[in-house]
């Protein structure tokens, strides 16, 4: 690769620094005809497989990365030339976290010679020269042992004496036996967004503009330029600028190199995965169909096995058995819910209640050759006893191979309102109306300036015009790392050498740094761990027949056609009852019922249809086999 590769560009997943999403930061570097772009976001990797998408659509390479702000020396930028460094850097990044806690990051250039093999360094020179002189004194030393060059990034500031500034870093690091290479340092794809980036630094510090003073980001120019503007810019450190390729071409690492691997949950016999599946769904066959299997069911049950097998899925089947296994060993109900129960494995070793054979469901819907998509089980557990399961999940597979994935917690028009409206000096009450009233418009800014007007609000300030502006911006940007709900990301080996694990705001808990539409884009696997509060109410009723009325009843024996249940559902009799509980659901309940002729004879009474009627009966009856619904 030739010409020039902005290799420092963080994105808005630095969260409260960059102030571009992913997708605009390649798409524009496709406009400029830049080759490839560095992400490098500040000690994390939060962004990076949506710069790997990025990457993808607007056809322009990523160089993966990320700033290492150290204890003990200035930044360091760190790219891993291939897939064992980058491990290496989650490594880095995962003890940054757990050291500090949630939220911090404390790591040491100790720490960097330890774990950085393959990692190449470039060196952020914002430093008195004294202290740059020790960093390049040491940066210089691991480039000799470690076996690849040594640099030092050269970025302007537009600032009076920046030309001599650069010549003299350039002395210092040629000097040293390092070398200069020209970066970039873009916070954003293009011009129009330094104010909003001045705003994110507001947020961060807690001040208004106003007040922001020296902690203001150096120049209104940390946006994504052509080659053209960087060579009239860094006139005479060609040489730096071509450095900016050498590198892109030295680090070839992709996240197409990951390969996820499941845990393994085979038995001490030595079969495969797909075998001890095979031999489990034989063992509890008898549990579910006493007096034997019918016909259609060991078929489907083949059907089924057949394509686990062709897609390797098996691991993901036994984890999931193995979870629920231990779940009912200990007393917990619980129990699979969504397109698992169109699975006859599943029934069969548990995980769901649902007859699919006798309910006639389409396993394909669950896991099909064509989608090729990864299966994806929820299981709830009672929700007072599905921290025991958490914990336990902790440790027996251990916290080096299992965490949560993250949320992404980002900004609605509500909280960009009150946070661009306080970095802005706009007043409480004006910006809590604001919040009040614009709340449920769309981001059109005319939208929001005639609704803005109607509420009495004078346009004519600019900063109130601003705030509107800005904060539509704003909108959908990453605010901050959460905690999903129970999504568990479960590895044979390391998981931190696929992705970094910090601590979650809960205690005892951990998560990647990865949301769960990153890890479905990379193939992951993840096991829903979740609560459902019902369940515990059904273990106390399952213990209270046994004890009064000597009948021993589980989720899977409960009577699939109880006629008094059925009347209760269709009065809307459902207070308490898990999906059909709400105000709408229970209105809607009186006016469906099912038209079953032994049952209810004469209830359902005769009426005229209009159009739209007639065609949703028409369709249900086609969905359902021929089984008739009418409209009350």
């Amino acid at each position: 690769m030739s010409g020039y590769v902005p290799l420092q560009v963080a994105t808005n997943y630095s969260f409260l620094r960059g102030a571009s999403h992913p997708d605009e930061l390649f798409a524009r570097a496709g406009e400029l005809g830049l080759r490839a772009i560095g992400i490098t976001d500040h000690n994390s990797l939060a962004g990076i497989v949506r710069a790997h998408r990025a990457a993808g659509e607007h056809g322009v390479r990523l160089v993966v990365g990320c700033r290492l702000d150290l204890e003990d020396m200035p930044p360091v930028l760190a790219y891993p030339t291939d897939r064992a460094a980058y491990g290496r850097l989650c490594h880095l990044l995962t003890l940054g976290r757990k050291r500090a806690g949630k939220g911090g990051f404390s790591l040491t250039w100790r720490d960097l010679e330890r774990e950085g093999a393959g990692l190449l360094l470039i060196l952020l020179p914002d430093a008195p020269d004294a202290t740059l002189s020790a960093a390049l004194a040491r940066m210089e030393a691991h480039a000799r042992t470690g076996g690849l060059p040594g640099y030092v990034a050269l970025v302007r500031r537009y600032r009076p004496g920046d030309a001599a500034r650069l010549a003299r870093i350039a002395d210092m690091a040629m000097t040293a036996g390092l070398r200069p290479v020209v970066t970039g340092d873009v916070l954003y794809h293009n011009a129009g967004r330094h104010i909003l980036q001045d705003v994110l630094g507001c947020i961060r510090h807690g001040c208004t503009v106003d007040q922001l003073g020296d902690r203001r980001e150096t120049c209104s120019g940390r946006h994504l330029v052509a080659e053209r503007e960087i060579r009239e810019d860094y006139a005479g450190h060609e040489a730096a600028i071509a450095r900016s390729a050498e590198i892109a071409a030295l680090c070839r690492f992709s996240l197409d190199d990951l390969a996820y691997q499941y845990p393994d949950e085979t038995d001490a016999s030595g079969n495969t995965p797909q075998e001890t599946l095979a031999a489990l769904v034989r063992t509890h066959l008898k549990d579910r169909y006493p007096a034997g299997a019918p016909d259609g069911v060991l078929a489907q049950l083949r059907h089924e096995l057949d394509l686990i097998a062709s897609l390797d899925y098996a691991p993901y089947f036994l984890t999931v058995n193995t979870i629920v296994r231990h779940a009912r060993q200990q007393g917990i109900v619980c129990q699979g819910r969504g397109s698992a129960a169109n699975s006859a494995v599943c029934y069969v070793l548990g995980i769901t209640a649902i007859d699919p054979v006798r309910s006639g469901l389409l396993f394909e819907r669950f896991v099909s050759a064509e989608r090729r998509e990864p299966p994806d089980i929820d299981v709830d557990f009672e929700s007072d006893r599905r921290e025991e399961v958490i914990q336990w999940i902790y440790a027996h597979y251990g916290r080096d191979r299992a965490a949560l994935c993250a949320t992404v917690m980002r900004y609605r028009r509500k909280g960009a309102l009150r946070d661009v409206g306080k970095a802005l000096g706009v007043p409480e009450d004006v910006t809590a109306t604001l919040s009040r009233h614009l709340t449920g418009l769309s981001s059109d800014g005319d939208t929001l300036a005639d609704r803005a007007r109607e509420l009495g609000l004078n346009l004519d300030d600019p900063r109130l015009r601003l705030t509107l502006h800005l904060a539509g911006e704003l909108i959908g940007f990453p605010r901050q790392l959460g905690t999903h709900p129970g999504g568990f990301v479960l590895t044979h080996d390391r998981l931190d050498d696929l992705v970094p694990i910090e601590p979650a705001a809960m205690e005892d808990r951990q998560i990647i740094v990865w949301d769960k539409d990153d890890i479905d884009h990379l193939r992951f696997m993840k096991v829903d761990v979740l609560g459902l509060g019902m369940l515990g109410c059904m273990r106390r009723a399952f213990a209270l027949l046994e004890t009064v009325h000597g009948t021993r009843m589980d989720m899977a024996s409960i009577p699939p056609e109880d006629p008094a249940t059925y009347r209760m559902i269709a009065r809307a009799d459902t207070i308490g009852t898990f999906q059909i509980e709400s105000r709408a659901q229970m209105s809607m309940l009186p006016r469906l019922k099912r038209n079953h002729p032994a049952r209810d004879a004469g209830v359902i009474r005769q009426r005229r249809y209009s159009r739209l009627e007639q065609w949703f009966s028409n369709a249900r009856a086609g969905v359902h086999g021929g089984v008739g619904w009418e409209c009350r």
